[in-house]
């Protein structure tokens, strides 16, 4: 086992709050799939390709999305920390296999921005409950936006009547693909239910409520096994905020980008009092994932899919090991 090493300055202990801020990213099933190296001068972030979801996220975006959410968040702790962090995204040979380096770029004084954004950290859930019918107000909208251009992507509002009902049939249609491929359900079971002891995954106490038949959402049941407290008949919300995180160009390095907008988009949401999930299943399905791009007007990248409200509290999933998520210190520094 890997020990927390010191780097950029920052002491063992110090470079631990920071990794653990890291792994509190979201992730495919809560399948954590980053690893990190430390080095004296920087701070390396890997994909940990063993943890990728082949059948779901066969081109491994969502597991680079992650990445980048993960990469957010180690940004954000070290700001707290009074460090400019200095990304180099795919740093290639400078930093072999990496997909990102964080470098110590001065001292930065935080915000309050940045603070509320570092509070959010551990305050963040993947919420699979229903949603509240009250709406999320133009205010909270243009946050939520300005959030993602912050990180050099952008945010699309489904806004119109039309668009929600084009999103619905986008999200059912993916939907009802992955149920027919035994790989990717083989893939769900894995990383759900009732798994003692587990660092990764979603337990039943965040699985949320089973979908039904009538529901208007097309919902991944994540506790088929589970006796949940859902009256019968009853909807989730018809009309939750549903926002698509889209990068300008497609590629790793957009994914990155990405996964950057949609923590930050999501630590917002946490600041604002607002709960959100995935609409994940269009992204993973090719055929649809092109689908949607054309929807969008062709030029913009969709990258993920977010529904976002109001709700009532969830408990966090859980984490791994900041040790189990480290690599050798194998390089001298450069």
């Amino acid at each position: 086992m890997t020990e927390v090493s010191s780097a950029l300055g920052l002491a063992p202990d110090q470079v631990r709050t920071v990794l653990e801020s890291a792994s509190l990213a979201p992730s495919v099933h809560n399948s954590q799939p980053w690893r990190f190296r430390l080095l004296p001068d920087r701070i390396e972030l890997h994909a940990d390709m063993e943890r990728g979801l082949t059948a779901t996220d066969p081109d491994a975006r969502e597991l680079r999305l992650s990445c980048g959410a993960a990469l957010f968040n180690l940004r954000v702790a070290l700001q707290g920390l009074g460090v400019r962090p200095l990304v180099t995204l795919l740093p290639g040979q400078a930093a072999p296999g990496a997909l990102a380096t964080v470098r110590r770029g001065g001292v930065l004084q935080p915000d309050d921005e940045n603070r509320a954004l570092l509070r959010a950290v551990p305050a963040r859930r993947t919420n699979r409950r229903p949603f509240f019918e009250s709406g999320v107000d133009g205010r909270q909208r243009h946050a939520l936006v300005r959030a993602a251009e912050l990180e050099r992507s952008w945010l699309h509002v489904v806004a119109t009547r039309e668009d929600v009902a084009r999103m619905k049939y986008l999200v059912r249609r993916a939907h009802q693909i992955q149920l027919g491929d035994p790989d990717v359900q083989a893939e769900l079971r894995s990383l759900t239910g009732h798994r003692p002891g587990a660092g990764d995954g979603v337990p039943p106490a965040s699985a949320g409520f089973r979908p039904q038949a009538q529901d208007e959402w097309a919902f991944r049941d994540f506790d088929p096994a589970a006796e949940h407290d859902r009256l019968p008949g009853k909807d989730y919300e018809s009309n939750p905020l549903v926002l698509v995180v889209c990068s300008h160009y497609d590629g790793p390095l957009g994914e990155l980008q990405a996964g950057q907008a949609m923590q930050r988009v999501l630590l917002t949401a946490t600041t604002l009092g607002l709960s959100a999930s995935f609409l994940s299943q269009p992204i993973e399905v090719r055929s649809v994932r092109e689908e949607l791009r054309r929807e969008l007007g062709g030029t913009l990248v969709p990258q993920t899919v977010l529904r976002i409200g109001f709700s009532s509290p969830v408990p966090a999933t859980p984490r791994r090991a900041v040790t189990d998520l480290l690599l050798a210190q194998t390089r001298s520094v450069n």
